[in-house]
């Protein structure tokens, strides 16, 4: 292997693609998308699942070279050391073992030289009764009543990864069934006005209130957390906690402490990273209260799927593998910043702690359908290039055909999926323009460029198990780019500063609060905000009873 301090962009197979961007430069996917033969070697399937990345700006020459790239970084080798648990988080010492979450009860996964996968399994049986036994209405809440609502306080990993499934799953039939009734809403932000959006219409005789944090001193998690503790016992009293609120915690102590039976406090592991934690507790636990284990049981099948698929398949077909590649391609060769779709890549140093001569990760936004349209494809079309993943299903969930229309509703849907890649990578030239008699002045304004690089992947329907395919594919992917840039996938240290000066503003707040001290020790603009802000003399001693709730 190189050594440990050999940054990738120092080996040929990076400057082959270096001097191979000039090639491409003298290319157009007009010209590219002619070619039926090429168009053919870059589309594959795996499990009904067709990805099509024949519009990416590249040539079959182009993805030799980046397999060429993925043989000097080591990338089959990285792959297998985070199957095998070994340490690859390097910067805070763990595996790095997230497929552990959603592995068959026979495998064999360990890390420290230990299986985890029953463990894993001990904790999921545990949700599957905990679910089952709320949803039943066995576990009532502290005045006998069914509980029915879900509040997850979580931050980061702890919401944004259980939330995308569940909106995911909101619409599926199966799914939907399976919720009636029942309401499951994510809070994260630490402003007072999303508490109460958050409570508004619920009742604290009806919810449960799931609290994610490993080790129980997330700030802003455990402030809220203390924020709804208040407004259930403020309701209820103080012994209602133990029936209303139950933890994700590695912390019994601090998770006794707080008001919760330790028994029901549901564990995961230090080698589950917060971005990577869906199919932990993290978010099996909020969706089977919401779903059922068994909906949520086919989602981490899903996941499994593509786990399998990703430590097995050969790379020239491997879905995760290739995607992570040309988003290597497109960010450090061809300098596209973004992509229409982990922030945990965005790093300016190697796993070794070397600066990068090149850019690493991507500014990733996106909307669903045809919302785009009428947001930012004013950009990607006109403005600056953004490659884009437009991610569509062959079945929609909510099938609707009305009488006397063209098409169903998912079909006009399915319509702009088909259209939208070859617009960006075909688009309209003067010639064009002037064949259909625009006006002279109107063609500039007209004119699309194209080459515009995009992919397109066809999910066969959005079932908890799709849903679960989709999710790995991207976290695999992140892992690919991560172990090909040589950097850390698995740590976000870049959290940490902000954090840390917040302290510093906190403790200014507090002085300046219930003591009158004016603001020091910052520098003059923020000194100046600060006095601002302090400017309106609001109580300390608000309480939670202040927010608006029919059941206060």
């Amino acid at each position: 292997m190189a050594s440990p301090t050999a940054l990738i962009s120092e080996t040929q197979a990076w400057k082959d693609l270096k001097g191979h961007v000039e090639d491409i430069n003298k290319t157009h996917l007009r010209d590219l998308m002619s070619d039926a033969h090429r168009c053919e070697s870059m589309m594959l399937e795996f499990e009904g699942l067709l990805l099509d990345y024949s519009r990416q700006r590249a040539t079959v020459e182009t993805m030799d070279k980046l397999l060429n790239l993925a043989k000097a970084a080591h990338l089959s080798e990285k792959i297998s050391r985070m199957f095998n648990g070994e340490h690859i988080n390097s910067t805070e010492n763990r595996s790095v073992l997230h497929v552990a979450l959603r592995a068959p009860k026979d495998a064999v996964i360990k890390a420290d030289g230990k299986n985890v996968v029953p463990e894993v399994w001990n904790v999921l049986d545990k949700i599957k009764d905990f679910s089952e036994k709320i949803r039943s209405g066995s576990w009532v809440g502290a005045t006998g009543k069914p509980l029915k609502d879900v509040i997850a306080i979580g931050i980061g990993g702890s919401f944004l990864g259980p939330l995308f499934v569940h909106t995911a799953l909101q619409t599926d039939p199966e799914a939907a069934e399976c919720a009636k009734g029942r309401q499951l809403r994510f809070l994260a932000n630490i402003d007072p006005v999303d508490v109460a959006r958050n409570i508004n219409g619920l009742n604290p005789e009806t919810t449960l209130v799931v609290v994610v944090s490993k080790t129980f001193t997330t700030a802003e998690t455990m402030l809220n957390a203390r924020t709804l503790r208040n407004w259930i016992t403020t309701a209820l009293g103080a012994p209602a906690v133990a029936k209303h609120m139950v933890a994700v915690s590695t912390n019994l102590a601090l998770v006794e402490k707080f008001g919760i039976d330790p028994n029901n406090a549901f564990a995961f592991w230090d080698w589950v990273g917060g971005r990577y934690s869906v199919c932990s507790a993290v978010g099996v636990l909020p969706l089977s209260l919401q779903y059922g284990f068994s909906v949520v049981e086919k989602f981490l099948k899903g996941a499994s799927s593509i786990d399998q698929h990703f430590q097995s398949t050969p790379f020239e077909k491997n879905i995760p593998v290739l995607l992570g590649l040309l988003s290597v391609w497109n960010v450090s060769f061809l300098g596209y910043p973004a992509r229409v779709s982990m922030e945990s890549n965005g790093k300016g140093v190697s796993i070794d702690g070397l600066p990068l001569p090149f850019e690493t990760g991507e500014i990733d936004f996106g909307e669903p359908g045809t919302n785009g349209q009428h947001s930012f494809y004013q950009l990607i079309h006109q403005g600056r290039v953004i490659p884009c993943d437009f991610i569509g299903t062959v079945k929609s969930q909510q099938p609707v055909y009305l009488e006397g229309e063209v098409v169903s509703n998912h079909d006009e849907l399915m319509s702009n999926f088909f259209a939208q890649p070859d617009a960006l990578a075909y688009g309209k030239t003067p010639e064009q323009l002037q064949k259909e008699n625009v006006s002279e002045n109107l063609i500039p304004h007209k004119t699309f460029s194209g080459n515009r690089p995009s992919l397109s992947l066809l999910l066969p329907e959005l079932s908890a198990y799709n849903v679960g395919q989709l999710l790995a594919i991207y976290e695999h992917r992140v892992a690919v780019q991560g172990f090909v840039w040589g950097i850390n996938s698995f740590d976000q240290w870049g959290v940490e500063l902000g954090k840390v000066l917040a302290t510093q503003v906190r403790k200014q707040l507090h002085s300046s609060r219930t003591q009158g001290a004016a603001p020091e020790g910052f520098n003059y603009s923020t000194t100046t905000l600060l006095k601002r802000y302090l400017e309106v003399n609001i109580a300390f001693s608000v309480v939670f009873i202040g927010f608006s709730s029919p059941y206060d």
